[in-house]
Protein backbone atom coordinates (compact mmCIF):
# COMPACT_ATOMS: atom_id res chain seq x y z
CA UNK A 1 0.00 0.00 0.00
CA UNK A 2 1.33 3.35 -1.17
CA UNK A 3 3.01 5.61 1.76
CA UNK A 4 -0.11 7.91 1.10
CA UNK A 5 -2.99 6.61 1.14
CA UNK A 6 -1.82 5.00 4.74
CA UNK A 7 -0.76 8.72 5.65
CA UNK A 8 -4.61 9.42 4.82
CA UNK A 9 -5.84 6.54 6.56
CA UNK A 10 -3.90 7.56 9.68
CA UNK A 11 -5.01 11.33 9.37
CA UNK A 12 -8.61 10.45 9.43
CA UNK A 13 -8.32 8.02 12.02
CA UNK A 14 -6.18 10.88 14.14
CA UNK A 15 -9.22 13.19 13.39
CA UNK A 16 -11.98 10.84 14.19
CA UNK A 17 -9.71 9.95 17.76
CA UNK A 18 -9.42 13.81 18.42
CA UNK A 19 -13.09 14.36 18.10
CA UNK A 20 -14.43 11.37 20.37
CA UNK A 21 -11.62 10.52 23.14
CA UNK A 22 -11.42 13.33 25.82
CA UNK A 23 -7.28 14.62 25.95
CA UNK A 24 -6.28 14.12 22.31
CA UNK A 25 -6.22 17.75 20.69
CA UNK A 26 -6.41 19.22 17.17
CA UNK A 27 -5.11 22.83 17.35
CA UNK A 28 -5.81 25.20 14.01
CA UNK A 29 -7.38 24.38 11.17
CA UNK A 30 -7.65 20.75 12.14
CA UNK A 31 -6.64 18.96 8.78
CA UNK A 32 -2.68 20.12 8.42
CA UNK A 33 -1.74 19.05 11.93
CA UNK A 34 -3.68 15.38 11.36
CA UNK A 35 -1.99 14.89 7.97
CA UNK A 36 1.24 15.83 9.60
CA UNK A 37 0.67 13.38 12.49
CA UNK A 38 -0.58 10.22 10.44
CA UNK A 39 2.92 10.94 8.32
CA UNK A 40 4.37 10.89 11.57
CA UNK A 41 2.77 7.84 13.17
CA UNK A 42 3.41 5.84 9.77
CA UNK A 43 7.03 6.69 10.06
CA UNK A 44 7.01 6.02 13.79
CA UNK A 45 4.96 2.64 13.27
CA UNK A 46 7.35 1.70 10.17
CA UNK A 47 10.95 2.23 11.87
CA UNK A 48 10.43 2.77 15.69
CA UNK A 49 7.65 0.12 16.65
CA UNK A 50 9.60 -3.00 15.24
CA UNK A 51 12.21 -2.37 17.17
CA UNK A 52 10.34 -1.68 20.10
CA UNK A 53 8.20 -4.67 19.66
CA UNK A 54 12.09 -6.48 19.14
CA UNK A 55 13.50 -5.43 23.02
CA UNK A 56 9.96 -5.69 24.80
CA UNK A 57 9.21 -9.16 23.49
CA UNK A 58 9.32 -11.17 26.71
CA UNK A 59 6.76 -8.65 27.97
CA UNK A 60 4.58 -9.17 25.39
CA UNK A 61 4.45 -12.57 25.64
CA UNK A 62 4.31 -12.60 29.32
CA UNK A 63 0.87 -10.61 28.89
CA UNK A 64 -0.31 -12.60 25.62
CA UNK A 65 0.18 -9.96 23.32
CA UNK A 66 -1.80 -6.72 25.32
CA UNK A 67 1.49 -4.98 26.40
CA UNK A 68 1.06 -3.88 22.31
CA UNK A 69 -1.60 -2.03 23.16
CA UNK A 70 0.78 0.02 25.50
CA UNK A 71 3.83 0.19 22.31
CA UNK A 72 0.60 1.85 20.32
CA UNK A 73 -0.18 4.24 22.94
CA UNK A 74 3.87 4.85 23.13
CA UNK A 75 3.74 5.86 19.71
CA UNK A 76 0.92 7.93 19.54
CA UNK A 77 2.22 9.95 22.55
CA UNK A 78 5.40 10.11 20.61
CA UNK A 79 3.73 11.84 17.74
CA UNK A 80 1.97 14.30 19.61
CA UNK A 81 5.40 15.32 21.19
CA UNK A 82 7.06 15.80 17.70
CA UNK A 83 3.72 17.28 15.65
CA UNK A 84 3.27 20.86 17.03
CA UNK A 85 -0.48 21.19 17.16
CA UNK A 86 -1.18 18.01 18.10
CA UNK A 87 -1.31 16.74 21.93
CA UNK A 88 -1.96 13.54 24.00
CA UNK A 89 -2.70 14.33 27.51
CA UNK A 90 -2.17 11.53 29.56
CA UNK A 91 -1.64 7.73 29.71
CA UNK A 92 -5.65 7.20 29.27
CA UNK A 93 -5.89 9.28 26.18
CA UNK A 94 -3.42 7.77 24.51
CA UNK A 95 -4.61 4.59 24.72
CA UNK A 96 -7.92 5.00 24.30
CA UNK A 97 -6.82 7.16 20.82
CA UNK A 98 -4.87 4.01 19.94
CA UNK A 99 -7.04 1.44 20.33
CA UNK A 100 -9.67 3.79 18.13
CA UNK A 101 -7.08 4.61 15.52
CA UNK A 102 -5.63 1.01 15.53
CA UNK A 103 -9.53 0.15 14.48
CA UNK A 104 -10.43 2.97 12.18
CA UNK A 105 -7.16 2.34 10.29
CA UNK A 106 -7.85 -1.30 10.15
CA UNK A 107 -11.35 -0.87 9.17
CA UNK A 108 -10.25 1.75 6.09
CA UNK A 109 -7.54 -0.34 5.28
CA UNK A 110 -9.94 -3.16 4.15
CA UNK A 111 -11.70 -0.76 1.41
CA UNK A 112 -8.05 -0.23 0.01
CA UNK A 113 -5.64 -2.49 -2.13
CA UNK A 114 -2.18 -3.31 -1.64
CA UNK A 115 -1.65 -0.79 -4.35
CA UNK A 116 -3.91 1.81 -2.86
CA UNK A 117 -6.62 1.26 -4.90
CA UNK A 118 -9.84 1.55 -3.56
CA UNK A 119 -12.02 -1.50 -3.87
CA UNK A 120 -14.92 -3.11 -2.96
CA UNK A 121 -15.43 -6.10 -0.35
Amino acid sequence: MGIGVRVVINAVAIYLAARLVPGIVLQGEAIWPALLAGLVLAILNAVVRPVLVLITLPLTFVTLGLFLLVLNAFCLWLTSVIVTGFAVHGFRAAFLGALLISVVSWVLTIFVSDAGRIGRL
